[in-house]
């Protein structure tokens, strides 16, 4: 059993949502990434995962290791290297 109290507060409440809501904020914008994983490489660029790991040996672009042996290749220097490829 809520107290009179308790009743008075929570009825003053429901009034002033039903005035005034409640604004919801704006969903955070994720913003895009700025690597690109092996698995999207293998997309991109059509080939198999060893043959990614041999352009990540070659150091034919940046790219920096995450636990586990994940990789991130840097978009810029990959997307440069690949218009230079032409």
């Amino acid at each position: 059993m809520l107290s009179d109290f308790a009743k008075e507060i929570r009825e003053e409440l429901e009034q002033e949502t039903e005035t005034h809501p409640i604004p919801l904020k704006p969903k955070a914008e994720i913003p895009e990434s700025r690597c690109y994983t092996v698995p999207e490489l293998q997309v991109i660029l059509n080939i198999s995962r060893g043959s990614v790991y041999e352009l990540l040996q070659r150091k034919e672009f940046k790219w920096f290791q995450i636990g586990n042996g994940r990789y991130r290749i840097s978009k810029k220097s990959f997307d440069e290297w690949l218009d230079g490829q032409s």
